[in-house]
């Protein structure tokens, strides 16, 4: 089963990403959009792992404190555009991160592979795209912000429209 961990969005922040999935169709982007329903920010990616049960009791054993994130501008990198993501500081340092790293080391500790690269919290608008040589529009509006209350354990299933991921 392939597995993992996310903070899934709500409506306010999916609308604003489909904002800017519009705005890059507008331009004439093509290439494989995020479907609204995938769109999420990833805080570490196990893939196949036969046990979900295993992890969310992993999941379940991290301090946590609800914190608030934001949409903060856009790029790409290896032939994807993102919207970045950050957190509001709280309690003398970023939330997002401490939290990604304590569910990591805990992960570790139980043997449980994941992929080690750096975290770089974004969330995925469009692979592939083309032309690539336009610049991803950054988030508009005033209100780009989310109250994160709740980590979820995903599975990533191919189907025959593209990914299917279900929260377990």
């Amino acid at each position: 089963m392939r597995l993992f961990i996310a903070v899934r969005l709500n409506e306010k922040m999916e609308n604003a990403l489909l904002d800017m999935q519009d705005a890059m169709k507008w331009k004439g982007v093509r290439g494989n959009y995020t479907r609204p329903e995938n769109l999420h920010l990833t805080l570490a990616f196990i893939g196949e792992y036969p046990d979900p049960y295993h992890v969310k009791e992993v999941i379940e054993s991290v301090a946590f404190e609800p914190f608030t994130i934001r949409l903060d501008g856009a790029g790409s990198f290896r032939g994807l555009w993102w919207a970045g993501v950050s957190a509001e500081p709280a309690g003398g340092g970023d939330p997002l991160r401490k939290l990604v790293k304590r569910m990591r080391h805990a992960l570790a500790d139980e043997g449980i592979p994941f992929d080690r690269k750096k975290f770089s919290p974004h969330i995925t608008l469009v692979r592939r795209p083309d032309p690539a040589d336009i610049a991803p529009p950054a988030p508009r509006g005033r209100d780009l912000s989310m109250r994160v209350d709740h980590i979820s354990l995903m599975r990533s299933d191919r189907g025959k429209n593209g990914m299917i991921y279900t929260e377990l």
